[in-house]
């Protein structure tokens, strides 16, 4: 059976296998390495690409000499299609979960947040409820959500909102992770201007502060910065003498080390923790816990 979507105002019934393949495609530009990361043969990823232009009636695919490039109506169906993916994979969590004999709530959380006194709360309310936790990183915290593998999500902002309803719980500082030998790590607080020439492992636009000041030093173009998705790796990197980071005061004491020396940073902001949960749920539960989300607090000063 093909699983798809209706776009009643067109009457074009869109794969969504189709549309998984277009996004491998378009986030690669690549149909060879497209094609092994899906595990299929390229001739049938090219084949299906087609029927995929062809459903639509547009062109999604500029292929010449120098490669594969997005056309605009490529450029928006990435924009749109792993939405749309996501809310087909919430769905069918939705659905199995619905059908279960025992109700599930699925938590995601950020590491060094502990979450352990709201559970309680909620489970003394429903006591046969299977209270599940999901670790998150920056890069999924708000996905958990869009595909249904979490319920709610303790999120630490900027995030994306779209679709989302978002509930503040705290703020906590901020602290520069550095080499536990670097020159600064005998200081008991720094500014941004001490870290300016510093390489960040992390977006810069994370913190803007950061970003702002080394801009007014860098005369050339910023160095592309690659996606590090957990807080163990940006610490081996910070010892191994590769670059700084910026983390919530409850990560870094939840990842105390002896090669690593965490620092208040005196002129950049606090960061903000808040409940977030997809405008579409049905879980029933969402709203209980929020109402005793209030006992996630801020950790005390160590």
């Amino acid at each position: 059976m093909t699983t798809g979507t209706t776009r009643e105002d067109t009457g074009v019934d869109v794969d969504l296998r189709k549309l998984r393949y277009f996004v491998a495609v378009a986030e690669e530009l690549h149909f060879g390495r497209a094609a092994e990361r899906l595990h299929i043969a390229q001739p049938a990823l090219s084949r299906q690409m087609r029927a995929l232009e062809d459903d639509l009636g547009v062109l999604l695919f500029c292929r010449d000499r120098r490669g594969t490039a997005l056309t605009a109506a490529g450029a928006r169906l990435l924009e749109e299609a792993p939405r749309l993916l996501a809310a087909c994979t919430a769905m069918v969590r939705a659905v199995t979960a619905a059908a279960a004999a025992t109700p599930k709530f699925t938590i995601g959380f950020m590491p060094g947040i502990t979450v352990t006194p709201a559970v309680r709360a909620l489970t003394s309310r429903h006591p046969g409820l299977d209270v599940r936790l999901l670790r998150t990183g920056w890069q999924d915290q708000v996905e958990v959500l869009r595909d249904g593998r979490a319920d709610v999500s303790i999120v630490r902002l900027p995030i994306d909102r779209h679709g989302l309803q978002v509930r503040r719980l705290f703020t906590e500082p901020r602290v520069v992770a550095l080499p536990a030998d670097h020159p600064l790590a005998a200081k008991s607080s720094l500014i941004v201007g001490d870290l300016a020439g510093e390489h960040l492992l992390q977006d810069p636009d994370a913190v803007p502060e950061w970003r702002d000041v080394a801009d007014e030093l860098r005369t050339g173009e910023r160095a592309e910065v690659r996606p590090i998705n957990s807080v163990e790796e940006k610490l081996e990197l910070v010892a191994a003498g590769a670059g700084i980071c910026v983390i919530p005061l409850s990560t870094a004491a939840f990842y105390t080390r002896h090669d690593v020396v965490t620092l208040p940073v005196e002129d950049i902001a606090v960061g903000h923790v808040c409940l977030a949960w997809s405008t579409t749920s049905s879980s029933p539960f969402i709203t209980d816990f929020a109402d005793v989300a209030h006992l996630l607090t801020p950790p005390a000063p160590g």
